[in-house]
């Protein structure tokens, strides 16, 4: 490899840049669909905005986590560095394969897909028009993240805030009172009792999920010691104030009962503020969403394949660009894994509904070990420095371990046999696994 192919990551991330990637990763399509099943499982309007609340509180039980081991091992492999220091190869590369192969690719091509479907809908382009859409969305995103850090991370802080904007636009028509449904109160029977909120909150934390990413941003941030916790702090704030803002408006218009008779709940309060125009509106909405979404998940998703090459010996993918200040080489190997996805989405267009399924399971297992993880890595390296700790230890942590088995839990029982294909996806890893050890480098973890 050249010297500039041996160059290591520049930080070049200010707080502003990493709060915007993880609000822009998390704020995605989820809001616009999973406050109705919300409301299905909640008696009344104050336990549906309360939890949307617990939500919040959840993710940032988990950030504080997040935050002590970044500040505290910094690297662009994020999660998997973190289990391989604490519980090994082995489960850090099972791990790295759950990620690459299933969890994070077929996050970006499901998203690319609801483009394509929203884009479809303002000018078709035929039969196969929502694939073509999605495709020209990941390549288009894929050359841009190519270009440079500094030329995605600019794409994304203008996404995000586009974004931010369009949901408070949802939330200043609400706060009007445009609409009149507010003002009914929910039927008796229009809601479950208490018993179901369980599942309310795997919906919820589905909504918030991506938090997480932040983690493969920690060798691209100026100051990590210093500017993790804010980069978390802030982005859980933000997106926190968003959702319960957002959804006190869906209750102002629609009302408890309407909101859960409605299938397209954004769409329903646009129409009240833009009238027919509206559902155009909410389209437009929705695909700034997933541009947002997908731009940043390629930014984040490609770190963990540059680390994985480092760790493997792989020559390609652990070339790191010093011009571009990026992994361009690892960008287009995850890209051509979503970019098959997205093409197999043409024949299977119920493939976001079973991504979710089978990825969920995995998700909340290895989320759950990094929880782990931080216990182990107190007990084994002491006298580390920790420029942040996460407070309340060990109640915090082990908090955030009980809800990651909880929501493990609930995921395996509401999604039956696609958890199970999920876990057929993680087993397979286990041969390839085998030989990775042999390619493993011999040097110990940093």
């Amino acid at each position: 490899m050249t010297h500039q192919d041996q160059a290591k990551p520049r930080a070049t991330l200010s707080v502003l840049d990493g709060a915007l990637m993880m609000v822009g990763i998390i704020i995605g399509i989820g809001i616009f669909k999973t406050p109705q099943l919300v409301a299905m499982f909640t008696p009344n309007e104050w336990v549906f905005v309360g939890v949307w609340i617990a939500g919040g509180v959840a993710t940032l039980i988990g950030a504080l986590v997040y935050a002590e081991l970044a500040a505290a091992y910094p690297s662009t492999g994020g999660e998997y560095h973190f289990l391989r220091r604490a519980l090994g190869r082995d489960v850090s590369f099972l791990f790295a394969w759950a990620r690459t192969t299933v969890i994070q690719t077929g996050a970006i091509a499901a998203v690319a897909y609801v483009l394509g479907d929203y884009a479809q809908g303002l000018l078709s382009l035929g039969p196969y028009g929502s694939t073509v859409y999605a495709a020209i969305a990941l390549l288009a995103l894929t050359a841009l993240n190519i270009a440079g850090t500094y030329e995605s991370k600019t794409a994304q802080n203008i996404l995000t805030l586009v974004l931010v904007a369009a949901m408070l636009l949802i939330v200043l028509i609400g706060f009007m009172g445009m609409g009149s449904a507010a003002a009914k109160p929910a039927a008796a029977s229009g809601g479950s009792g208490y018993g179901m909120l369980g599942l309310a909150m795997v919906f919820i934390l589905l909504t918030y999920g991506g938090w997480n990413e932040a983690a493969y941003l920690s060798a691209d941030v100026r100051d990590v010691r210093r500017d993790m916790i804010r980069i978390l702090l802030t982005g859980t704030a933000i997106v926190t104030t968003v959702y319960v803002l957002v959804n006190i408006a869906y209750l102002m218009v629609l009302g408890m009962d309407g909101l859960r008779k409605s299938d397209t709940i954004a769409a329903d309060v646009m129409r009240t503020g833009f009238g027919a125009a509206g559902a155009t509106v909410v389209s437009l909405i929705v695909c700034v969403a997933a541009l947002s979404t997908m731009n940043a998940s390629i930014f984040t998703g490609a770190r963990l394949y540059h680390a994985l090459g480092q760790d493997l010996s792989l020559e390609k993918l652990r070339v790191w660009d010093a011009v571009r200040n990026n992994p361009r080489n690892a960008i287009v190997a995850q890209s051509a894994i979503a970019f098959v996805l997205v093409c197999f989405g043409a024949f299977a267009r119920d493939g976001f509904k079973s991504m979710v399924e089978y990825t969920a399971p995995v998700f909340w297992f290895f989320l759950m070990l990094v929880g782990v993880s931080l216990f182990v890595l107190r007990q084994r390296d002491p006298d580390r420095e920790r420029p942040f700790k996460v407070p309340l230890y060990p109640l915090t942590p082990a908090l955030f371990c009980l809800i990651c088995a909880y929501l493990l839990y609930s995921s395996l029982a509401y999604t039956g046999r696609g958890a199970l294909f999920g876990v057929a996806v993680l087993l397979l890893g286990v041969p390839v696994m085998l030989w990775a050890r042999g390619k493993q480098s011999a040097v110990p973890a940093e």
